[in-house]
C-alpha cells in the first residue's frame, strides 16, 4: 500500500515538477518568437536591445521583457558561436533570472544558460556580475561567451589578480562582468579602505550569477576574506615551540577526529609547563593558566594542532620552500591562501621552512555576507540539491533540479565494500585491468595526493600506463582532462570537483586540432580540422562501444555532493557510462561514521579475504552517515555566521558612513555635531550631574578643554561664578569652539578646510576600525569559555561586541576633535616644501600608471639600446611598473627586476 506522500507526490507531482511545468508556457511563448527574431539582421538584434533596455528602464518587469530578450539572446548565440540553445537550457535559465539555483548535470551547457539571465537583467542599466571558481574560467567564459553579448550591443568585461586599477574600473562598467568570488570579495573591502569615490572600483550589487555554486557558497564559507598587513616577527617563539611537540606522549593529548579538533590532557599541561619552564620560554613564577601566559598557550596550541591535525601532501605540501594550502575539495593549489591565527607559522616551523611573520587584520568580509549584498543573488551546479537546506535558511535560494537534454545512460553500480584497504585497492586494480583491457577509459578517484601516487604506483607495477592529476600536476590540468576520454585512457584524479572542462568521449577534438596545427604550421587549417573530426568520431564510437567513461572511487568523501560531482563527469549528454564507489572498512568516513554493526555483519557472514559485500542497504546506510557529517558542517558554517553577522552589522554601518562622508560635499555640519558631543562628554565627566558646585573640576574641565578642543578659556572662573549650571559652561564651551574652528577655515580657505575635514575623517574611522577587528578577534578567540559559567557565549560575543563598538566611535568622535583642532596653516616656506613634494609624487604616480597601461598586455618589441641581459649595468633604471627594457612587454618586477 502507498504511503500519503507517494501517493499525493504521484497525483500532484513534486514540488520541483511542479515547478518545471510552470516554465512550459514561457518556453513556448519564446519558441513561437523564434522565426520573428531569425528574421532580423545582426544590427536588428542589437537595435531589439536598445528597445528592451528603454522599456525596462521605464517600469515595464523584467519577468514581461523575458521572452523577447531570452529569444533575442537565443538568436545572437546561434549565430555568434553556432550554438542554439535547448528548452532544458531556457528552463535553467528562467530559475536562475528568479533568484534560484538551477541544478544541471555535466555537460548540460551551463556556460550558455549563464547568458540568459545575465542579458535580460544587464537590460536594466545597473550591471550583471557572473563569478566563477577561478581565473582561468573567468578569462575563459568571458571571451567566449562576450561573442554573444557583442552581438546584442552590450559591453563584457573580466576582473583577474594584480589588474590595473583604471581597466578594473572599466571592467565593473561593462554590462556582464566575469570574475572570481575571491577577486570580487576583495575588491568590495578595498573599495571601502578608498579615499575618494572616483577610486572605487565596483559600482553597486545588483545581480550576481555563481558558477558552481556549492563550492562557493558553501565549501568556502568557512573562509573569510583578509586583507591584512605584517606584525611583529615572532618566528623564533615558533621555533622554539616546535621543538617541544615531537617529545610528546599518546597520554598528553587527545584528538577527535570526528570535529578535526585536538587538545592537551592534565598530564599534558604539566609536562608542557615543566618543559616551557626548563626552555625558559614560561617565568617560574607563572603557570599556564594565567592571564600572562595566553600568548604561550596559544603558540603551543596552535603547535600541536600543525603537527597532529594536519598532513604534508593531504592538507598542503611544500613548494619552493613554501607551505602551500591543498584545497579539500577540488584538490587545487591555492597559493597565497594563509591560515590565520599563527597556523601556518606552525606549520612552516614544522616543515623547517621561512617562517613569514603574522598579520593583523585590515579589513575581512566572509562570502556569505558578501553574497548577501546582492538585491538578487541565483547560481548553477550539478550538485545542490542535499545542500538545499543550507542554501534555503543562509541566502534564501531555493534549488531546482533541471532535467537533461537527453536521458542519463550511466549505469550507476552499489558500493562494494571490503575489509581491509589492501583488499579494496588490489580489487581496484583488477577492475581498472578489466576495464582497460577491452579500451574502456576510466576516471579514478581519490581523496588525496598520497592515495593518488600510491594506486599509481600499483598502476605501475601491474604494467596499466596511466596519468595522475592532483595538485603537483595542476600546469597540465587542462591537457589531462582533454585525455581522459580517449580510448584506453586510465586517469587517476583527486577530488574533480568543479574542474570546468568536460570530458568528452574520445578525446576533445578541439585540444587535437590545436596540437595538430602547433605541430604542423604550414598545413591547411580547415584541411586539419576535417581530417581530425572524422577520426574523432571513429574514436567516439570505439568508446561508446567500450561502454563509455567508467568513474571509479576509491573512497567516498564525507560530502554526498563531492561522490554526485565524481560520479557526474561520466554520461554526459546521453553518452553511456558507468561508476562504481569501492570501499574498506579502514576508510576514514566508514571507521569515524560508519556503523558498528556493517562489521558485525561481515564477520557473521564469514566473508573471505578479497570478497565485497555489494547491497543497496549498504548505500543507504553510507548515505546517513554522510548526511550526520552534512548536517555537523552546516552547523558549524551556521555558528560562524552567527558571529560574523556581529561584525557585519557594524561592518555594513562603518562602510555606509565612509560612503556617505565620500559623497558629502560640506562636513562641517557633522563635524559641530562630533565637537558638540565631546564638549558634553567633558562637562559630564569634570562637573557631574546632580553634583553639588564644590565638587566641580573646574582645572581638569580647563586642561581637557586645551587638549581636546585646542581653546584657552577661563573655565576655572566660569565654574567659580554665581549661578552658573553645567547648561551654562556647555554652551560658552560650544561657541568658544566654534568661534576657534571659524578662524581657522578662514585661514585655511572653506574649500580647503572642507578637504581636510573630509580626510581626517576618513583616515580616523579606518584606524579605528582595523583596532576594533582586532579586538574583535581577541574577544572571540576568549568568549568560548563563558560557557563553563553556563552564559550563551554569542549572547555574551554580541552584548560585548556591541559595547565596544560604541565605545569605538565615542573614541572616534574625541580623535577627530582633537585631530581638526591641531591642524595648522603652513607658512610659505612649508608650503612651498610640500607643493614640490606633491608634484614628485603625482610624476611619479603618472609614470607607474603609463607603466601599468602598458603592462597591462603585454607587446614585446625591440630591447632598449645597449640593453645586455648579463649586465644589469646596462638596464638603466627603469621604476617597479615600468616596461622592461628587454623588450619582453611585461612590467620591470615581473620580468629583469625579479631577478635582482
Amino acid at each position: 500500500m502507498l504511503g500519503f506522500g507517494t501517493l499525493t507526490k504521484k497525483v500532484f507531482g513534486t514540488p520541483n515538477d511542479r515547478k518545471i511545468k510552470a516554465t512550459r508556457p514561457i518556453i513556448d511563448k519564446i519558441n513561437a518568437l523564434e522565426p520573428e527574431f531569425e528574421a532580423l539582421s545582426d544590427e536588428g538584434l542589437k537595435d531589439k536591445t536598445t528597445e528592451l533596455s528603454d522599456r525596462a528602464k521605464g517600469g515595464e518587469s523584467l519577468d514581461d521583457l523575458l521572452p523577447e530578450a531570452f529569444a533575442n539572446c537565443r538568436e545572437a548565440a546561434k549565430r555568434a558561436l553556432g550554438l542554439r540553445a535547448f528548452d532544458v537550457q531556457l528552463m535553467g535559465g528562467i530559475f536562475l533570472h528568479q533568484g534560484n539555483i538551477s541544478e544541471m548535470k555535466t555537460g548540460e551547457g551551463k556556460t550558455l544558460v549563464a547568458t540568459l539571465p545575465a542579458y535580460l537583467n544587464a537590460l536594466t542599466g545597473k550591471g550583471v556580475h557572473i563569478v566563477t571558481v577561478n581565473d582561468y574560467l573567468a578569462k575563459r567564459d568571458a571571451e567566449w561567451m562576450g561573442k554573444v553579448y557583442g552581438a546584442l550591443g552590450l559591453t563584457t568585461g573580466v576582473i583577474y589578480p594584480q589588474q590595473p586599477e583604471a581597466e578594473k574600473r572599466d571592467a565593473y562598467r561593462c554590462d556582464v562582468t566575469y570574475a572570481t568570488n575571491n577577486e570580487l570579495g576583495f575588491d568590495y573591502l578595498r573599495d571601502n579602505m578608498k579615499s575618494s569615490l572616483d577610486e572605487m572600483a565596483q559600482r553597486g550589487h545588483g545581480f550576481a550569477i555563481v558558477d558552481e555554486v556549492d563550492s562557493i557558497l558553501i565549501d568556502e564559507a568557512r573562509t573569510p576574506l583578509i586583507i591584512s598587513g605584517p606584525s611583529q616577527d615572532r618566528s623564533e617563539l615558533y621555533v622554539s615551540v616546535d621543538r617541544l611537540i615531537p617529545d610528546l606522549v599518546d597520554d598528553h593529548f587527545t584528538i577527535d577526529e570526528k570535529t578535526r579538533n585536538v587538545t592537551f590532557t592534565d598530564e599534558g599541561n604539566e609536562w608542557l609547563e615543566e618543559q616551557l619552564k626548563s626552555r625558559g620560554l614560561l617565568p617560574e613564577e607563572q603557570n599556564l593558566y594565567d592571564p600572562e601566559s595566553t600568548t604561550i598557550v596559544h603558540h603551543v596550541n596552535q603547535g600541536l594542532r600543525a603537527h597532529k591535525l594536519f598532513t604534508r601532501d593531504k592538507d598542503y605540501i611544500v613548494r619552493d620552500g613554501d607551505v602551500v594550502l591543498i584545497d579539500e575539495f577540488t584538490g587545487r593549489m591555492m597559493p597565497g591562501r594563509r591560515l590565520s591565527d599563527g597556523l601556518h607559522q606552525a606549520i612552516e616551523a614544522k616543515e623547517g621552512c621561512n617562517i613569514q611573520p603574522e598579520n593583523i587584520t585590515l579589513a575581512s568580509v566572509t562570502f556569505q555576507n558578501y553574497f548577501r549584498l546582492y538585491e538578487k543573488l541565483s547560481g548553477m551546479t550539478g550538485t545542490a540539491v542535499t545542500e538545499a537546506a543550507e542554501f534555503a535558511e543562509i541566502y534564501g535560494l531555493g534549488v531546482v533540479e533541471v532535467p537533461t537534454n537527453q536521458p542519463i545512460a550511466r549505469v550507476d553500480e552499489d558500493d562494494a565494500v571490503y575489509r581491509t584497504t589492501a583488499e579494496k585497492y588490489d580489487a581496484v586494480v583488477e577492475t581498472i585491468r578489466e576495464a582497460n583491457t577491452k579500451g574502456q577509459p576510466l576516471l579514478v578517484g581519490t581523496t588525496s595526493i598520497e592515495k593518488s601516487e600510491l594506486l599509481s604506483e600499483m598502476l605501475t607495477e601491474a604494467g596499466i600506463v596511466h596519468n595522475v592529476l592532483n595538485a603537483r600536476q595542476h600546469e597540465k590540468e587542462a591537457q589531462i582532462i582533454a585525455d581522459a576520454g580517449k580510448f584506453g585512457a586510465v586517469t587517476i584524479a583527486t577530488n574533480m570537483a568543479g574542474r570546468g572542462t568536460d570530458i568528452k568521449l574520445g578525446g576533445n577534438v578541439d585540444f587535437k586540432i590545436m596540437e595538430a596545427i602547433e605541430a604542423d604550421p604550414e598545413a591547411d587549417p580547415e584541411e586539419i580540422r576535417s581530417r581530425i573530426e572524422a577520426e574523432h568520431a571513429e574514436d567516439e564510437k570505439k568508446v561508446k562501444e567500450a561502454g563509455g567513461l567508467f568513474v571509479l572511487a576509491t573512497e567516498r568523501h564525507e560530502s554526498r555532493r563531492i561522490d554526485n560531482q565524481l560520479r557526474g563527469r561520466s554520461g554526459r549528454q546521453g553518452d553511456p557510462g558507468r561508476s562504481a564507489f569501492f570501499l574498506s572498512l579502514e576508510d576514514d568516513l566508514m571507521r569515524i561514521f560508519g556503523s558498528e554493526r556493517l562489521d558485525k555483519v561481515l564477520s557473521k557472514l564469514g566473508m573471505k579475504e578479497g570478497e565485497a559485500i555489494v547491497h543497496p542497504w549498504v548505500n543507504k546506510s553510507l548515505e546517513r552517515a554522510q548526511a550526520k557529517v552534512e548536517a555537523r558542517n552546516f552547523d558549524i558554517r551556521k555558528q560562524l555566521l552567527k558571529y560574523d553577522d556581529v561584525m557585519n552589522e557594524q561592518r555594513k554601518v562603518v562602510f555606509k558612513q565612509r560612503l556617505d562622508i565620500m559623497k558629502a560635499e560640506d562636513l562641517s555640519a557633522i563635524v559641530r555635531d562630533m565637537r558638540n558631543e565631546v564638549i558634553d562628554d567633558l562637562v559630564e565627566t569634570y562637573i557631574p550631574p546632580k553634583s553639588y558646585a564644590d565638587q566641580w573640576d573646574g582645572e581638569g574641565l580647563h586642561a581637557a578643554a586645551q587638549e581636546h578642543l585646542g581653546i584657552d578659556v577661563p573655565v576655572t572662573d566660569w565654574v567659580a561664578e554665581e549661578g552658573v549650571d553645567d547648561e551654562e559652561i556647555t554652551e560658552r564651551l560650544e561657541k568658544a569652539s566654534d568661534e576657534f574652528m571659524a578662524k581657522k577655515a578662514a585661514a585655511f580657505g572653506p574649500e580647503n578646510m572642507r578637504s581636510i575635514e573630509k580626510q581626517v575623517l576618513l583616515q580616523t574611522i579606518d584606524t579605528k576600525w582595523r583596532e576594533h577587528l582586532l579586538t574583535l578577534e581577541h574577544l572571540r578567540s576568549v568568549v568560548g569559555f563563558r560557557g563553563y559559567a553556563q552564559r550563551d557565549p554569542l549572547n555574551e560575543y554580541k552584548t560585548e561586541g556591541f559595547q565596544l563598538f560604541e565605545g569605538m566611535l565615542d573614541s572616534l568622535r574625541t580623535d577627530v576633535t582633537k585631530t581638526l583642532a591641531q591642524v595648522r596653516p603652513l607658512s610659505e616656506e612649508e608650503q612651498a616644501q610640500m607643493m614640490a613634494q606633491m608634484q614628485q609624487q603625482r610624476q611619479m604616480l603618472d609614470q607607474q600608471t603609463e607603466a601599468a597601461t602598458a603592462g597591462a598586455a603585454p607587446n614585446p618589441e625591440a630591447a632598449a639600446e645597449g640593453f645586455d641581459e648579463n649586465d644589469p649595468s646596462t638596464w638603466g633604471n627603469p621604476g617597479r611598473n615600468a616596461p622592461c627594457p628587454c623588450g619582453s612587454g611585461k612590467k620591470f618586477k615581473h620580468c629583469h627586476g625579479r631577478l635582482q
